[in-house]
Order: structure tokens, then sequence, then C-alpha cells
């Protein structure tokens, strides 16, 4: 049965069992910490699976993982009660696990979190309103009316209360359907409050309508944008209040961004779970896909502090992803250095025999980005998702460039040197601009290009790598990958090292050059990454 508690109810049941859980700041600081740049492994469980099976904690615990999140309070429903939470706190410490929470506090627009008794609401209650579509159709989840934000107040009050000092917002904390979507709910309350704040009316109502079917960057859009974003920060702000002794961050879906009322500079110093989208098999398959996956976490780390960032490693189904998939997302985690793996897979777990897999390639993972952690990835190749990309683009980034074996670094503002690959919406936002410094833009059809020093190179590795051959005697000392073939290659000059990720599905022996003499010679594992580092990689970028 599924209890909806008041804050009072919560309380008393709490308090009526003795010795309930207390985590307490010092050991939340510890986890949090994640031991400085060590890496450090979580799992999303709940209450009532590991009582179905109790295997679960030591087979979790046996492969790695650390800490445990358990369902809380999801959509406007206590997934357990108050007691069971308090309970499985307790007995996960005496593991040697450290608990935490998560809520769901807006929902999804379907069932996205996969239980296996089907007896889960999927939708929150009739007291909580829909949101509206442009069109004024409606739909469930992600809606931020009155009672929404009060009630997940309570709740993180009542788990604060508890003894629980982390909680994230998970499943998504946004105010947008899906990835891509402008978000907000444009009915006649939320429009009037936004007109009445800018002191418009019906004109600017219309024109922004338009921009939103269009994607016009204009100025009713950014301010719908920005009022949205008002929003969501702002229910992240009273959660915050109402549990002061809490860490409470969100989980900001693939690509997630200001068009979702998600401004990620509001994060910046807190608990952040970076977007990913590839959870099953058939949509992580493809090359693209893995440079996709890659490139929104190294958009989100502009933003996140590495200690305090998680990924977002989900199947969805639960069994959708296997083994070798699974493993090969830890990955991404590697070269975006995000500290924290989160694995997740809704209300019913993975199955157990993933967990032979990923002891293994977690601890594999683990000793590799030690050596790299806190060391900014340089190199020639820039990564770059500005404005147009976060307001109004499609959420289809320019990023199989990542596959070329050249190394990239993360760039906050439109770089001033190296080629930069631009999603169709940065490209339109800036092709009439003038840029500054000797950057090359690349879009990826000619119509999307400005005058020289533009480019356009199709998104096929065909052509990327017929691309690649004319930019290889310019490189100078920085290494690369001299074999064609799919791999991500980060150039650590700090270290100094290169690690290099493959996207192939067989093992691949790859050759780093530099300055046209040999670097190192690297086995790849299917999906796997290695590391060469001392002497022989170049310590300074060309």
């Amino acid at each position: 049965m599924h209890s909806r508690f008041s804050r009072r109810s919560f309380l008393g049941a709490v308090a009526g069992a003795s010795g309930a859980v207390c985590l307490g700041r010092a050991l939340a600081g510890a986890a949090l910490a994640g031991g400085g740049t060590a890496r450090r492994y979580h799992v999303s469980l709940n209450a009532r699976e590991i009582e179905r099976d109790p295997r679960l904690i030591s087979v979790v615990r046996d492969a790695g993982v650390t800490d445990v999140w358990l369902a809380g309070f999801l959509y406007g429903d206590w997934f357990s009660t108050p007691e069971e939470l308090a309970a499985m706190a307790r007995r996960l410490e005496r593991e040697g696990l450290v608990p935490h929470a998560i809520n769901v506090p807006l929902g999804h627009p379907g069932d996205a979190l996969g239980a296996r008794d089907g007896n889960v609401p999927v939708t929150p209650p009739g007291s909580w309103r829909m949101a509206e579509r442009p069109d004024g159709s409606r739909y469930s989840g992600t809606s931020v009316h009155p009672p929404a934000v009060e009630e997940n107040a309570e709740a993180a009050r009542a788990i604060a209360e508890a003894g629980f000092t982390e909680i994230f917002l998970d499943d998504d904390y946004r105010v947008a359907m899906s990835p891509s979507v402008i978000g907000g709910c444009f009915c006649a309350e939320c429009r009037q409050a936004f007109l009445a704040l800018h002191g418009w009316g019906e004109t600017q109502w219309q024109a922004l309508l338009g921009a939103v079917a269009e994607r016009r960057l204009t100025t009713e859009l950014e301010a719908w944008v920005e009022y949205w974003c008002d929003q969501l920060t702002g229910m992240l702000r009273t959660l915050e209040a109402a549990a002061p002794e809490c860490a409470i961050g969100p989980m900001v879906m693939y690509m997630g961004a200001e068009k979702a009322g998600l401004r990620l500079r509001d994060y910046r110093f807190g608990l952040f779970r970076v977007g990913e989208l590839m959870f099953s098999d058939a949509a992580f398959a493809s090359v693209r896909s893995k440079t996709n996956e890659l490139f929104s976490s190294l958009f989100h780390r502009r933003y996140a502090r590495p200690e305090l960032a998680y990924s977002e490693t989900t199947a969805y189904p639960h069994d959708a992803l296997s083994g070798a998939n699974l493993a090969a997302k830890l990955n991404v985690s590697l070269l975006s250095d995000v500290r924290n793996t989160m694995y997740m897979s809704g209300l019913t777990p993975f199955p157990i025999d993933r967990w032979e897999v990923l002891g293994p390639a977690m601890a594999a993972n683990a000793k590799i980005h030690e050596r790299i952690a806190g060391h900014r990835p340089r190199g020639p190749m820039k990564h770059y998702w500005g404005k147009h990309g976060r307001y109004v683009g499609e959420d289809e980034p320019y990023s199989l460039w990542l596959a070329l074996g050249v190394p990239f670094e993360v760039c906050d503002s439109m770089p001033l040197d190296g080629w930069v690959f631009l999603g169709d919406a940065d490209a339109a936002g800036l092709r009439g601009s003038r840029l500054r410094g000797s950057a090359t833009p690349i879009a990826r059809s000619q119509g999307l290009c400005g005058e020289p020093p533009w480019q356009a190179v199709a998104e096929h590795l065909s052509d990327l790598f017929a691309w690649r051959r004319g930019i290889l005697p310019s490189l100078g000392a920085t290494p690369y990958v001299q074999e064609e073939v799919p791999v991500v290659l980060g150039w650590y000059p700090t270290v100094p090292a290169v690690v290099a990720w493959n996207l192939a599905e067989q093992p691949q022996r790859v050759t780093i050059m530099s300055e046209g003499r040999m670097v190192a010679r690297l086995h790849l594992p299917a999906l796997d990454s290695a590391i060469a580092e001392g002497g022989a990689v170049p310590r300074n970028p060309s």
C-alpha cells in the first residue's frame, strides 16, 4: 500500500521508532567528498526490493558500491513509509553502506519508474495541477503549480528530521516534457503572471508562441525561459529553506538547460546529476549515441563541481542495458571527471548478473580516473554548446567529432582558437556574427555556414576522417590516434597522460602519434579505455 503522509504523521511515525537513523554531517561530508579525487559508486534502490531480495545489499557492496539512495517521496506519494525508510537506512549502515534519499518532486510525463508490482501511481495526485502545452493540451508531470512545491518542501523537511542529509530530486527536475522541448506551462494563470511581470499584453504573447513554434531566440522567448528558470530555482531554494541541514540537488536530463527551466549556473555549487539518455542497448549502440552521451556530460560539467557531480548511469527498463554497455558508460564519467557514478533502473533493480561484469570494470575505471582527476583536458578540438543551443536548440549536438582521436577541451564561451563543431542552433545564431580570434567554426551543412573561415563537414565518420587528414600536419606536438577508428582521446598535459576510449564493439590496437613520432601503443578492449602516461606524452599544448 502507498501512503500519503503529512509532515505530522511522518514525524510521529519516526519518533515511534527508537534509535532512528542518524547519518550526521560528518558522514555526509565524507560521502559527498568521495575521497577528493577518488571515484565513488552509488546505486538507487528501494526498501521493498531489498526486502524482496536480500542478496542485493551484499552483491552491490561486493561489486564496489559504497552508497545507496532510497526512494522516498514520489510526486505526492510516500513510496515507503517513514518507518521503512528509517529501518532500511539503519540496515544499510550496519552493512557498511551509506544511505541517502531520492525524491521525485514533479513526476514524469509517462511511467519512468518501472515498478515490478505495478501498484505505483504514474501520475501525481488529483490535487496537483497538470501542465499545459502551447496548443492547450495538458499532460501530467513537470508542473510546479501549487501545492507541488509546498508538499515537496514538507517532504524534504520530514526526510531531514528523519536523519538524512542528502536528497536528490530525480526523474527529472525540469519544466519541459522531454529533451529539446521549450518548456513551461502555457495555461491562462501562468500566461497572466508572466505578462504582468513584464507589463506585456496579447501582442507579446502571440510573439512568444510564434517564437516557441519556430525556435527563434527573441526577447519574448528569452524572457519566458528565464521566468521558468526562476520558478524551478525558486522551488529548490524553498526546499533548501525547509531542510537547511540537507544537501539537495537536481537530476538534470540529457542536454538539460535553460529551455527546460534549468539555469545551470544556479546549481554550480551543489549536488548535480549530469544528463544522459541512452538507456538501452539499442539506443547506446551507435558511435554517435556514445559521443552524444559524452557531449551532454561534458556540457554539464561546465557547471558542476567534479566531487559533487553524479552520472545518470541508467537502464530503462531495468534489464535494457547489457553488463558490457553499463560498463562502457563508466567511460563517460571518466572523461568528464564526474567523480560519482549513480546506477539507476527505476524501481526494479538491475539483474543480479550485471554486477558480475560491473565490479571489475568499476575497479579498473577508478584506477584510470585517479590518475587524471582534477586535470584539465586540452586540445585543438573545442567542445562548446552555446546560448542558442541552450535556449532554442533541438538537443542534437554535433558530437561525432569526439570520435576522431584528436584531443579536445571544454569551453564556457565561444572559443578564440581551434576547431569548433557547432550544433545547428548555435551555427544559425552565430552565422552573421563577427567572431573574435582564429577559431574555425564548423557546421553540418553549407547552409548553416557563415563566411570563411567557416567550414561545412557532414556529421558522418567518413566525412570527418577525410577532413581530419587535412588538419593532421598542423597539430604539432598535440597527440592523436594514427588509425582512422572511432576513439575518444583525452590529453592531460599536466599529468602528462592520454586516455583513449574505444567506441567500437571490437578490440582495437591504436598508435598515439605526436610530431611525427610514436608516443604510445595502446590495446583497447571493446568499448573500454586505456591510459598512457609518462615522459613520452607531450606536456605542453600546441
